[in-house]
């Protein structure tokens, strides 16, 4: 069938006229209300198939991949939220099939408010098959985190049909129809450049791993006699270090070494965490020294050397090709991909997601990505980029330049099944030779990966390639930092976790560096994050980082402080907001109350002090009451969720007791906080 190529402004289109508009657009990523639903879940017509970009091709039909209501009423109603907010200028609702039921149209922002902005009093039949409802309206003072969609399904007879939901900070078309086919190449800053000969040898070097923050590469040797087994070992894993960053010069590489490293079998590092403390490496490790290939294993860094690694517990694992097999954990450290050759896949090795179960600290059965990625070849060498969204992988079976070449596609929501179409990455880096296993730092702009051309006396060798900025993955923020005892200000080994403020999800965890306390996380541009160290017998001081509007990837520095769990001690609660000169909890408090709470919770024998403060500004006596205002909203809010009044006392400071300077802004916000002290355990 002939039908038109529908072009979005919130994915990477080459070659039309939106590009430039990438970064204004999102769509929708998780459905939090629905008045009904026909199916559920994965469902054909079920709620989850408006989130995306639109993807119910042809349009004027009914399809299994638009949202169908079960009932037929003059109040159907669904709810959806986006992974980052914007100051909208449209709101984008593709009406699949039977268009005209939609009477209203209604934007959540982040603290939680509804503001209309489409109205229809009469709805009905419109001539369309379908229609792409695009309101625009003047920027509010507000940032849209969610969107209400209200229909009147009685006044348009038959199925209808929202395949999905989308805004934008822009007034420019968020779908077009185009009659081309736009396949123009994905476009580099440089050539491919050889490492050179202090990563590769005249050996075979492959399987790159980049770290996080782009300082070491990790990957293997084969056949070289300085591996662990001499020159009849299949593979070692090597790692060389950024030496010169502005001439992109790496160190002579080294043998990483045992226990990573055997004599018999080969060895393979398939991530690297973000802070390059802890390897998923390939296989299962045995007792008695050799490895099996039953799964993936996890080692890490001591100030001794690298832990023996131990296995990944992943339910349901089995790969049917023993030979070949890949693992990517992704920088958040609760996903991670597989390709594996399994019975539900599409044909040989397809390419899997599994889920980190935080209770058992297992991972979920693998999940097909579904047939827009894998195809009945081998489909391979997966890499998340660290916005948690762009794939990079190797495929048999998309065609391009030779036997396998690389591709990335945009992941379109959280059901990890819906992907937008494979782009190839053109002859720059595809060639008739092998190319594979692409991987890119947090920072987005140098990519490493594998090829066979050019390589030293004939062998595949590692490259390094530049992308132009329009190719490269969404902005990231690299935040790094010591977690520190408050008293001793010595190193404590503690785990981190981080979180989406608006929407409360935890992102990802990670560990310090058993060495130096160090740790490293990375939060994708576009919403506003709070994250901690947890550590036995110590309280967390939350920190938050709001990176919303940040269009360049950036590094900040950050000490954590915790603080130990003694009557005295006083916490600050960082992650707890107000309106300006209000007393009104803001909905993004919510996370870090809600910890207050289990804390109270897990140890019903400990009261507490809430205790407020303000900057100077304005009456001192004002500045008390305020103070005292929200500590006892923040008091109300503990109650409501079942702790004892009784055990929480309230005291307001106004500005008397500040902990930065009041003369500018930056270190004057420091001083409007709510801290509890421990009074009683």
């Amino acid at each position: 069938m002939n039908v038109a190529k529908i072009l979005f402004s919130g994915a990477l289109v080459m070659g039309s006229s939106l590009v430039a508009q990438a970064q204004h657009a999102v769509w929708a990523s998780k459905v939090v209300a629905v008045s009904s639903q026909k199916t559920d879940g994965k469902e054909p017509f079920s709620p989850e198939k408006v989130l995306g970009e639109p993807n119910a091709i042809p349009l004027g039909q009914a399809s299994d991949e638009a949202w169908i209501p079960k009932k037929s009423g003059n109040s159907e109603s669904i709810e959806i939220r986006f992974s980052k907010s914007l100051i909208a200028k449209q709101v984008t609702v593709v009406e699949n099939f039977n268009p005209g039921s939609i009477t209203k149209i209604e934007l959540v922002d982040t603290r939680g408010t509804n503001h209309q902005v489409y109205e229809n009093n009469s709805p009905g039949p419109i001539p369309e098959q379908f229609r792409t409802l695009q309101a625009t309206f003047a920027a509010g003072t507000y940032r849209t985190i969610g969107v209400i969609v209200t229909m009147n399904t009685k006044a348009v007879n038959g199925v209808n049909q929202i395949d999905a939901i989308g805004i934008a900070d822009v007034v420019d078309t968020m779908v077009k129809k185009e009659f081309k086919n736009d396949e123009s190449a994905v476009s580099f800053d440089s050539a491919m450049v050889n490492l050179g000969p202090t990563v590769n040898s005249k050996y075979v070097d492959t399987h790159p791993v980049i770290s996080p923050d782009g300082r070491s590469l990790f990957f293997a040797r084969q056949e070289s006699p300085q591996n662990s087994g001499g020159a009849n070992d299949a593979q070692d894993v090597w790692v060389s270090s950024l030496g010169n960053a502005e001439r992109k010069a790496w160190s002579q590489a080294k043998n990483i070494g045992s226990p990573i490293n055997t004599p018999n079998d080969p060895n393979g590092v398939a991530s690297v965490s973000a802070n390059g403390q802890q390897l998923l490496v390939i296989g299962v490790y045995q007792a008695d020294g050799t490895i099996v290939p039953k799964g993936a294993s996890l080692t890490r860094r001591t100030t001794t050397g690298w832990t023996k690694p131990e296995k990944v517990e992943i339910e349901d694992y089995y790969n049917d090709d023993a030979e070949n097999v890949d693992f990517f954990l992704a920088t958040s450290g609760n996903i991670m991909l597989m390709a594996v050759d399994r019975k539900d896949g599409q044909g040989e090795q397809d390419l899997y997601v599994s889920f980190l179960n935080k209770a058992s600290k297992s991972w979920s059965r693998p999940r097909n990505l579904g047939p827009t990625v894998n195809t009945k070849k081998a489909d391979f060498a997966p890499f998340l980029a660290a916005d948690g969204k762009t794939l990079y992988f190797a495929s048999e079976g998309l065609g391009g330049y030779g036997k396998s070449d690389i591709f990335y596609s945009k992941r379109l929501d959280d059901s990890w099944t819906k992907w937008s179409k494979p782009r190839n990455l053109g002859s720059t880096v595809n060639s008739p030779d092998f190319d594979a296993y692409y991987t890119v730092s947090a920072a987005g702009e140098d990519a490493y990966l594998v090829s066979a051309r050019n390589g030293t006396a004939g062998s595949k060798d590692i490259f390094r390639i530049t992308l132009t900025p329009t190719f490269r993955p969404e902005v990231v923020t690299l935040v790094r930092g010591r977690v520190l005892d408050a008293s001793s200000k010595k190193p404590v080994a503690a785990t981190i976790r981080y979180e989406n403020l608006l929407t409360g999800e935890e992102i990802g965890v990670a560990e310090t560096s058993p060495i130096d306390g160090s740790y490293t996380i990375v939060l994708p541009s576009g919403t506003q994050y709070g994250y901690r160290a947890e550590a036995k017998d110590y309280l967390a001081e939350s920190d938050n980082l709001d990176v919303t509007d940040r269009q360049k990837y950036s590094e900040v520095n950050q000490d954590l402080y915790l603080v130990p769990f003694a009557v005295g001690q006083a916490i600050k609660l960082n992650n707890i907001f107000f309106a300006q000169s209000k007393y009104y909890l803001r909905e993004n408090s919510y996370p870090e109350l809600l910890r207050l709470v289990a804390i109270l919770k897990d140890y019903p024998q400990v009261e507490i002090k809430l205790e407020g403060h303000t900057d100077n500004q304005g009456d001192p006596q004002l500045n008390v009451k305020l103070s005292l205002d929200r500590v006892n909203e923040v008091k109300k809010y503990l109650v409501q969720k079942g702790i004892s009044g009784n055990r929480i006392s309230t005291e307001g400071f106004g500005g008397s007791k500040p902990v930065g300077s009041n003369d500018q802004e930056e270190t004057r916000k420091l001083n409007r906080r709510v801290e509890f002290r421990i009074t009683k355990k």
